[in-house]
Order: C-alpha cells, then structure tokens, then sequence
C-alpha cells in the first residue's frame, strides 16, 4: 500500500484501474485548494462546496482518459475552472469572495493600527476584484494565491505560456488601474 504522501500518479493509476480509496486519496489532497478557488472565483460558500464536489465527480468521470504526461493538480484544476466558469455563465454574474476569512494579516506584533490597515487593504483588493474581468480575476487567483507556474496555468486554461503571461500582464495592470481610479 502506498503512503498518503506518495506521488499523485501512482494514486491516479490504482484510481483508475478502479481503486475508490486511491480516489479518495486524491480528493483528500487536492479539495481544500479547489474548494479555496471556486470559492473565490463564485463568491458562494455553497456554491464553492457543490461546484467542488461536481469537480471530483467530473474528475472521476473523466479518469479513464487521464494521461501520465499531464500533472494531475493541474488536469483537476482545468475540470474545476471549466465547472465554475459554466457556473458563472449560468448565472450572468460575478462575484468575489471576501479575502477576510482567510487572510492573515501579519502579526509580529499586536498592533491595532496595522491590523485596521491591513483589513482595510484587504477590503480594497476585495472590492477591486470584484471589478476585474473572469478571466483576469481567475488566472491571478491561480498565479498569485494557488501558486501555480505558467506552465500549470496554461495547462488548466490550455493556454500557451507567452499567452499566460501576457494576460497575466494585463490583469495585473488591469488591476493597477483600478486600484488608481478608486483612490481618492
């Protein structure tokens, strides 16, 4: 038996010749960041909690055509971006999540002033997501809070590299400027 700290392609393979607790090993490792995404990208705590499971079940669904060349984070990352982009077409709106509940605000020292700063920054990228296109919003959560490359970000978004970076760019700058126009 493999140890939970494995590699995911081993999970993946005994996954797919039908092993559930393979499976569930995999959806043990991966739900946390996916459930954190779709939550940020929705806005929706239960939306994020039904959108994730339907990733996993999509993700199971599709695991027969899993190939070992494709890093599995990012194979359920691009299933789990599919499942809320639907989600937000469906519904015609845009929404963010606040970055409140699991922002942490540093803490070196137990300064009220620097922590009523810091939420008020946070509020601020928070209402300055808000206003950023889907797609601008959801390559910077995977670049800046999923930590991913721009070789996983092309992946999940079948992006080329060079395009990944250049809309990065953009968003960024995109967000620059709204940053600029909402300061007094």
């Amino acid at each position: 038996m493999l140890g939970s700290d494995g590699p995911d392609d081993d999970w993946v393979r005994r996954a797919q010749a039908g092993d559930r607790e393979a499976f569930s090993e995999l959806v043990r490792r991966h739900q946390d960041r996916v459930f954190r995404y779709l939550l940020r990208m929705l806005g929706s705590h239960e939306d994020a909690l039904e959108l994730t499971q339907d990733a996993f079940i999509k993700a199971w669904q599709a695991l027969p055509q899993w190939q070992p060349e494709a890093q599995f984070r990012t194979w359920l990352f691009r299933i789990a971006n599919n499942t809320a982009l639907d989600a937000l077409r469906r519904r015609k709106l845009v929404e963010f999540v606040p970055l409140e509940n699991s922002f942490d605000t540093p803490s070196s020292e137990p300064d009220p002033e620097r922590q009523a700063q810091a939420t008020q920054e946070v509020r601020q990228l928070e209402a300055n997501m808000k206003k950023l296109a889907p797609e601008h919003r959801q390559i910077l959560l995977l670049r800046e809070v999923e930590e991913m490359t721009y070789e996983e970000i092309g992946r999940v978004l079948s992006l080329s590299e060079g395009t990944v970076k250049s809309r990065l760019a953009r968003a960024r700058a995109a967000l620059i400027e709204i940053y600029a126009r909402s300061r007094p």
